[in-house]
């Protein structure tokens, strides 16, 4: 199937993680040029590798979205020396599991820019010209505790909630202009963050591993946790020409996890 994003150039933020990285992959896949940021420069360099040894166009570059300042300068590198952005990916690290109470102040405010300002100040910035040009999306990656809040995650359901309200929000402001703003909700995806919160709760409540992940995998109807490139797919799909009729909403790639309508 032709999604229609040939030449269509795509910012994928969080690139160097296991969501964001099958997110470009399957972007590049579908033709479309990628623009891969994160804080491992190494990890996106073998990404980028990746992708060109496919045929398709990469730019690695190191990214740290906690930093709002050095998100301005790097998005006015992208327009200045790369092109225009149609495609935005918001995606970033989750921040460690936490409690409600308890947390200092400094903690939330550090996790609120990395995951929330941040996205915010690259929307700013790039929507206006997807409004000029009559085209754009922006996507945007959560977490199913947004919609069903996970124990032990409280900072990381707070701050994953308002991005979906933030996102409903500005779909409605700017569907009118060709630019379409959805939000993607990941289930128990096979990364390195899965594997992290499986340790740390396997650790927290004394039991093996291999225990923790049979209970989550049982938890789940299909039965095994999801693969990268699947939730990938689904980004390429929301980006493409295909999907202009689709705005404003929440897709769930959770292999029927979250248990609510």
């Amino acid at each position: 199937m032709d999604l229609g994003i040939t030449e269509k150039l795509a910012l994928v933020t969080g690139a160097s993680g296991g969501l964001g990285g099958a997110i470009a992959q399957s972007l590049a896949n579908a033709g479309a040029h990628v623009v891969i940021a994160g804080r491992n420069l190494e990890r996106l360099q073998k990404l980028a590798a990746q992708i060109k040894a496919q045929g398709g166009t990469a730019h690695p570059l190191a990214w740290d979205l906690s930093d709002l300042d050095a998100t301005h300068k790097q998005l006015q590198y992208v327009q200045q020396h790369i092109g225009d952005v149609d495609i935005l990916v918001n995606n970033s690290g989750g921040p460690p599991p936490s409690s409600a109470l308890g947390v200092a102040p400094e903690v939330w405010e550090e996790h609120f820019r990395a995951m929330t300002s941040s996205l915010i100040v690259m929307a700013n910035q790039l929507v206006p010209g997807m409004r000029e040009r009559k085209w754009g999306r922006v996507i945007t990656s959560t977490s199913s505790g947004a919609i069903a809040p996970i124990p032990n995650l409280a900072v990381s359901n707070t701050l994953r909630a308002g991005l979906v309200a933030w996102s409903k929000t500005l779909a409605a402001e700017i569907a009118p202009d060709g630019v379409t703003v959805n939000v993607m909700v990941p289930g128990r995806i096979a990364t390195r963050r899965i594997e992290a919160l499986d340790a740390a709760k396997a650790k927290r409540d004394g039991a093996f591993l291999e225990e923790v992940v049979r209970a989550s995998t049982g938890a789940i109807p299909v039965g095994r946790y999801g693969k990268p490139e699947e939730y990938g797919d689904v980004a390429a799909f929301l980006a493409s020409e295909r999907a202009s009729y689709i705005t404003g909403t929440v897709v769930r790639v959770d292999g029927g996890y979250i248990p609510s309508v």
